[in-house]
């Protein structure tokens, strides 16, 4: 029998099953799955059907970058901290921030 695991300290559990296309209940309770979909949907609105590359890579940039600062903040530029509330290995947290400039 297999035995399940605790779940790591820190991390919480969903309330509830997320589905994917749900209408926010009040104003600004958006998921941030659903920021990302809107956004993204608005960006290609935009392109006006013109061909686009790199998709993946962009949206990458464009969120990792904020997201280790708030990590840094939370964690008062503690990176082994960061590293952990991240999930990442603490020389892959550097090199990250290395390239966003916030080293």
């Amino acid at each position: 029998m297999k035995r399940q695991k605790p779940p790591r300290r820190g991390v919480r559990l969903p309330e509830k099953p997320a589905t994917q296309n749900a209408p926010p209940t009040e104003p600004g309770s958006r998921s941030l799955r659903q920021h990302v979909e809107v956004t993204v949907e608005a960006y290609f609105a935009q392109l006006d059907g013109q061909m686009v590359t790199d998709v993946y890579d962009m949206v990458l940039q464009e969120v990792e970058a904020p997201l280790l600062e708030a990590v840094l903040r939370y964690t008062r530029n503690n990176q082994t901290q960061a590293s952990t509330v991240l999930g990442l290995n603490r020389g892959t947290l550097r090199k990250k921030l290395k390239r966003y400039g916030l080293l």
